[in-house]
């Protein structure tokens, strides 16, 4: 890999952008990297956790700008397939079976900011910077829209996506951009503490949880609705895991999946 770090402990991969000199900037690349990053750590069974974070000063400053003027003249069929590529990759993190963690440090623009979002939980720094600056740039966060606007909401969407103005932490935190806010020293601390926590959960319920989100947030309470989950508990107490998970509470005692049970 050219332009990202991988490392692994205790069931967390943690994937780091590192194109410091650039800000972490993305361009077709680590686009391409990322996305085949990500398809491995979905199958591998001792990965429980993944966190995504950043090398030097930002988390992610969005598009690289050597790749902004190439694709400046772009017809609009190059366009689609070059933004089918970042599509892919934004869909990949946010149907990761797996749960994801974002470790956001500094600033965070544009597609950084749509990574943030595709993630399941977003921690970030006090001093982290966000901006939505596609329409200073005469463009739209079209690709990203889907998982910011459900990150922030539609309301807090219209003004940030529309003022492209630049907002801190506490503020991302209080529109749902990010779930905690902490001290830069802490970050690492915050991030491994909730990591712990996700990896000592069962990996099959998390990820039935993970699909039950994707099919309940945004939907209308129907019947349908209401049949699949009553399906899913159905399915899942009915599995091994389940039946292992319950039997282990009652007989206080570790359930299989956890080291030294």
């Amino acid at each position: 890999m050219n332009h990202l770090e991988l490392s692994f402990g205790h069931g967390v991969a943690t994937v780091t952008l590192n194109r410091p000199e650039l800000r972490n900037a993305f361009n077709d690349e680590v686009i391409a990297e990322l996305t085949a990053v990500l398809f491995e750590l979905e199958k591998r069974t001792e990965v429980r956790c993944v966190v995504l974070a950043g090398n030097g000063p930002a988390f992610c400053a969005g598009a690289d700008l050597n790749w902004m003027k190439r694709i400046a003249g772009y017809s609009r069929d190059e366009n689609l397939t070059d933004a089918s590529g970042l599509a892919r990759m934004l869909e990949q993190l946010y149907r990761m079976p797996k749960p994801t963690i974002a470790r956001v440090h500094g600033d965070t623009y544009a597609g950084g900011i749509g990574l943030v979002s595709a993630c399941d939980i977003a921690i970030a720094a006090e001093p982290a910077q966000f901006c939505l600056s596609e329409v200073k740039l005469g463009l739209i966060p079209a690709t990203i829209s889907p998982y910011v606007i459900r990150a922030m909401g539609a309301r807090m969407a219209h003004r940030y996506f529309l003022t492209a103005e630049r907002f801190g932490a506490v503020e991302a935190q209080r529109i749902g951009l990010v779930h905690e806010v902490v001290a830069a020293d802490a970050l690492d601390g915050k991030v491994a503490e909730v990591a712990r926590s996700l990896v000592t959960a069962g990996p099959e319920a998390v990820k039935a949880c993970k699909k039950l989100l994707h099919d309940v947030a945004g939907h209308a309470i129907d019947a349908g609705l209401v049949r699949r989950t009553v399906e899913a508990i159905a399915d899942i107490r009915a599995s091994h895991e389940g039946r292992e998970g319950v039997q282990s509470f009652l007989a206080k005692r570790k359930p299989n999946w956890l080291p030294g049970a």
